[in-house]
């Protein structure tokens, strides 16, 4: 991995609220992760609470994990999440019509949006067929690992 590289990573962790990224490539690794600054207040996120709940119990735990970040229930239905850290597009370029709409009837495989990370474009594709129920990030919205994007039933 080039410097280039590493420099683009620490800004992606700088410009997100990430606490550490790690990147493999091939038998390369890079492990980035933020130091908090002496005298910052360090505020105990969600994943930190669900480490600290029991083990007898971790569906209950990841049931909390997701209903926190979201202050309205999701409607009933899969959920299609993040599968990495980028920029949200709902189309193919700016002003084209969007990729799905809420009511739109998709297919396993049917393409829903698209995430930049690292100036690459990653299809985000539908994992089952159904009716889009909600579209839960906007056009060039910045997107977490594992948030909730769709809402296919």
């Amino acid at each position: 991995m080039d410097l280039r590289k590493i420099k683009k990573l620490i800004d992606l962790l700088e410009e997100s609220n990430l606490a550490e990224l790690e990147i493999k490539e091939g038998e390369e690794v890079v492990r980035l992760s933020r130091v908090p600054k002496a005298g910052a207040p360090v505020a105990a996120s969600a994943p930190v609470a669900v480490a600290a709940a029991p083990v007898a119990a971790p569906a209950a735990a990841a049931a909390v994990a997701v209903e926190a970040p979201a202050a309205d229930a999701l409607p009933a239905g899969h959920v299609v999440k993040a599968p990495m850290v980028g920029t949200f597009y709902s189309s193919s370029t700016p002003g084209a019509a969007a990729f799905v709409k809420v009511g739109q009837q998709v297919k396993a495989g049917e393409t829903l949006g698209i995430i930049e990370a690292m100036k690459m474009f990653n299809q985000i594709e539908a994992d089952v067929a159904g009716t889009v129920q909600a579209i839960l990030v906007e056009n060039g919205q910045p997107v977490e690992f594992d948030e909730p994007m769709f809402v296919i039933a």
